[in-house]
């Protein structure tokens, strides 16, 4: 058996029909040229299927022990392989559109508790001879990262080779580890670490005490400096209302180039670009509906604490809170605004461990998600969205000779949280999923055309 953590807890605590806890993706691909797409899906079918010894989560369902307030996780000894793998097709030739819409009414379905908390759909009926996966696994079991490295098990890029292990195999689990280059046996001055190592595993050091009375300053006085923390100036807004089990879902791929180009022009990062571009967004949307608040809105951005070569599922994450500056018309300042947020935000963690940076976040960000978990988000909006950037292939990507065309995350919204970004670099693009509450958040698909703009205007303020 495997203890759940009590973040893993929280999400299965705080689960109810409005707010499932589970993380998908949906996954496109193109078939390869001359296969015969009934036999080639019919080969992915069965090696979606294929395990007989199953990687946690997905042989295993969760058993709470209410004595001591404890879940964990134990093998399923009757799992019906049909249930979570199965094959669905759009009337051809489906269009994106009807794409989304199938892959929203998935997700918004809550995950069976008496089973393994996971689904899979292979779906067939796409035009340009294209084909689609969609996936879901619960929040307790798995966080961004570690989803992206479960479906980058069935990747490859050789479009000629051919895997035959289901990512959800125990075997796929153990060449992953197989595949991580060898690591180089210790440094003398890695060994003389060795006891402050230590001591930060028993103990935290004075970068957590001062980060907090930073934190803390900021959120008694939020015009002090550019430190954006929850709750300080979140305004009310569509975004901050309480939601439905309805869920709209809509995805866009943008270039890496262009969006690094924009970046460096402006000396800042890709995830500051990133934020821009939803803030730009969120800006036009808002506009549009006659509701742009005075005050910004802000977005909670997870970081994510793994190393290359941790391989576990379950969540490790931190997370910082930025100003989107949607009340700044100008988009070099709105820009600037927002690069500032995150350049203070991330001034907190440095000096940090990943364990005290997960506690930090435990202290700063784990109450704020509580309070929309626990369906208070609306009354008590401590940010607007949120928007998580996480790495994904760097190169170009196989599935047995299907090309990956694109990699599409889809997350959880909460009370008071209707509407999230999340993106991954997908080789020279970056691959963006945006799911919303479709009675909180009417005409999502517009915030695509948003984005295009607000990228566009941001290249003719870099000179572009």
């Amino acid at each position: 058996m495997h203890r759940l953590s009590p973040l893993d807890m929280g999400f299965l605590l705080a689960e109810t029909r409005e707010t499932p806890m589970h993380v998908g993706g949906l996954y496109l691909f193109t078939l390869p040229e001359g296969a015969d797409e009934t036999e080639f899906l019919g080969e992915l079918r069965e090696i979606l299927r294929s395990p007989t010894e199953w990687r946690r989560p997905f042989g295993h369902n969760i058993r709470l022990n209410p004595l001591v307030a404890a879940a964990y996780w134990v093998p399923d000894e009757h799992l019906d392989v049909d249930y979570h793998v199965r094959h669905s097709a759009l009337p051809k030739p489906g269009r994106y559109r009807e794409l989304f819409r199938l892959a929203s009414r998935l997700h918004q379905s809550l995950l069976d508790r008496h089973r393994p908390l996971w689904e899979t759909h292979l779906i067939e009926g796409l035009q340009d001879r294209q084909f689609a996966l969609y996936s879901k696994v619960h929040h307790a079991a798995i966080d961004g990262v570690s989803g992206v490295r479960i479906a980058q098990s069935m990747l490859s890029t050789d479009p000629t080779e051919r895997r035959e292990h289901s990512p959800f195999s125990l075997a796929a689990y153990e060449q992953s580890k197989a595949d991580r280059p060898p690591r180089e046996p210790p440094t003398e001055r890695e060994m003389k670490a060795v006891a402050e190592v230590l001591r930060e595993s028993f103990g935290v050091s004075r970068s957590l005490f001062s980060s907090l009375r930073t934190y803390a300053r900021a959120w008694l006085q939020p015009d002090a400096d550019k430190l954006m923390t929850a709750w300080t100036t979140t305004p009310v807004t569509s975004f901050s209302t309480k939601i439905t089990g309805a869920r709209r879902f809509v995805a866009q791929s943008y270039s890496l180039p262009r969006v690094r180009a924009v970046g460096k022009a402006l000396d800042g990062t890709i995830n500051d670009v990133v934020l821009a571009m939803c803030g730009g967004a969120l800006r036009r949307y808002l506009l549009s509906r006659d509701e742009l608040p005075e005050a910004p809105l802000t977005a909670m951005t997870p970081v994510s604490l793994r190393t290359d070569t941790d391989q576990n599922l379950g969540n490790a994450v931190g997370a910082l809170t930025a100003n989107l500056a949607t009340h700044i018309a100008d988009p070099q300042a709105r820009f600037e605004a927002t690069k500032a947020s995150m350049t203070a935000g991330k001034s907190l963690l440095t000096g940090m461990t990943p364990k005290e940076i997960e506690l930090f976040t435990q202290l700063t960000q784990v109450p704020p998600l509580m309070i929309g978990m626990l369906g208070l988000g609306d009354r008590f909006p401590p940010y607007s969205t949120v928007i998580s950037n996480v790495p994904g292939p760097r190169e170009r990507s196989y599935w047995n000779g299907a090309s990956l065309d694109g990699m599409y995350p889809m997350s959880a919204i909460y009370h008071g949280f209707a509407l999230n970004f999340t993106l991954l670099s997908n080789a020279d693009q970056l691959d963006f999923g945006v799911i919303a509450c479709r009675e909180s958040v009417p005409s999502c698909q517009r915030i695509i055309d948003h984005l295009e703009d607000s990228l566009a205007e941001l290249e003719a303020v870099a000179g572009i």
